[in-house]
């Protein structure tokens, strides 16, 4: 076969799940978990033993199928699930924190979070710090309804206005019609929704932390790091003596997180931009993905992550030139292959699009219900 003939390398990300566990880093054992969600073939959940049992970082989706897996994998590597004393879930999408309540409701496990830490299963949460689960389905979101602080009302449609009443009534922000998802989905989202109370269950957590708290995990001190981008609460944990990065979503050795444009705060992207900031603070490092194999250069990746939205920032500007005063979905076309078009695409492109107006290099004003954009700088 022939170099042009071979098949394209599926990026590690959305590999199977493997079998057995692997140690990391010193202490630190990882077990991948099936999943089927877009792009991505597993999730790691990370494994520290001490003196009180174990500690789980990002347990997998919720379900019967995960729990048992879980029992299974953890059980091969020689633990009782019944050890678990805490569950750290690195940020509000389900992949992270489907089990966390079940192992606080059979075990007693303590809940370790983000203080922002909400998902859109909480009905109490909804008309609070609400952030959209973008990675699972790409529900339209935002706290309570409106494009968020930083849009002008006066360029609001106004049917976004009004309380939130959950993802599948949602309008989006820049107008159009709202998400429309499959019935058979719909169906998932209305019973996932019922059953909040029942196997579904968001976690409570126990302890909410900040940036910079210092957490006992596997015998040894861990620094919590909050980099919000990827969705608000997200956190990352540290190890300083052993320089060991757990890094969730945040930083993936072969993909980009995506990035909504339909969470709570003015400009997701540029929130971004300045968690991977972050990382060249830490130096050298071993980094411990949430999707993927383990790999050393935090700053080095961190910075390919950059460049690529910059890179995606310049498709827009030049898309603007032919575009004019283009729609959200116009761009969208234009940054996005045909394969990648919808609710997630247009969610990312608004997210850039919003970018770029608040640095004042676009213009935004109203068609009917539709926002449009002007590149102008």
């Amino acid at each position: 076969m022939t170099n042009a003939e071979a098949k394209p390398q599926v990026r590690e990300e959305r590999q199977p799940a493997r079998e057995g566990a692997d140690e990391v880093a010193p202490g630190v054992l990882r077990i991948q978990l099936p999943i089927s969600l877009p792009g991505l073939g597993h999730v790691n959940c990370y494994v520290m033993e001490d003196s009180r049992g174990i500690a789980l970082v990002d347990p997998g989706l919720p379900g019967v199928g995960t729990w048992r897996q879980l029992k299974k994998r953890l059980a091969a590597a020689g633990f009782n699930i019944d050890r678990v004393h805490t569950v750290i879930v690195t940020h509000s999408h389900p992949d992270h924190f489907g089990q966390a309540r079940r192992f606080q409701r059979k075990v007693g496990a303590e809940i370790v979070t983000h203080r922002r830490f909400r998902t859109f299963l909480d009905p109490r949460d909804e008309n609070d710090d609400w952030d959209s689960i973008t990675v699972f389905e790409a529900p339209p979101a935002g706290a309570d309804g409106t494009p968020g602080e930083h849009a002008d009302p006066g360029l609001r449609p106004a049917r976004i206005n009004g309380a939130m009443m959950g993802p599948l009534t949602k309008a989006t922000p820049w107008g159009g019609k709202p998400f429309e998802l499959p019935l058979a989905r719909r169906m998932r989202w209305m019973a996932m929704k019922l059953a909040s109370g029942q196997f579904v269950v968001t976690p409570q957590p126990t302890n909410r932390v900040e940036d910079a708290d210092v957490l006992e995990l596997g015998g040894r001190e861990w620094v919590s790091v909050h980099t919000p981008g990827h969705t608000q609460d997200h956190l990352c944990l540290w190890d300083p003596n052993n320089k060991v990065m757990i890094s969730g979503d945040h930083v993936l050795p072969t993909i980009t997180p995506h990035i909504s444009g339909m969470g709570i705060t003015a400009d997701p992207l540029a929130d971004f931009f300045r968690s991977l900031d972050r990382m060249q603070t830490f130096g050298d490092a071993t980094v411990l993905p949430a999707h993927g194999l383990e790999f050393h250069d935090l700053h080095g990746r961190a910075e390919d992550i950059k460049a690529h939205h910059r890179e995606r920032l310049e498709v827009l500007r030049q898309a603007g030139e032919s575009l004019g005063r283009g729609t959200v979905n116009q761009f969208m076309k234009a940054l996005f292959q045909e394969r990648a078009w919808g609710p997630m695409a247009e969610s990312e492109t608004y997210a850039h699009l919003e970018h770029l107006r608040i640095l004042k290099q676009a213009r935004v004003s109203t068609d009917g219900e539709l926002l449009r954009y002007e590149i102008v700088g």
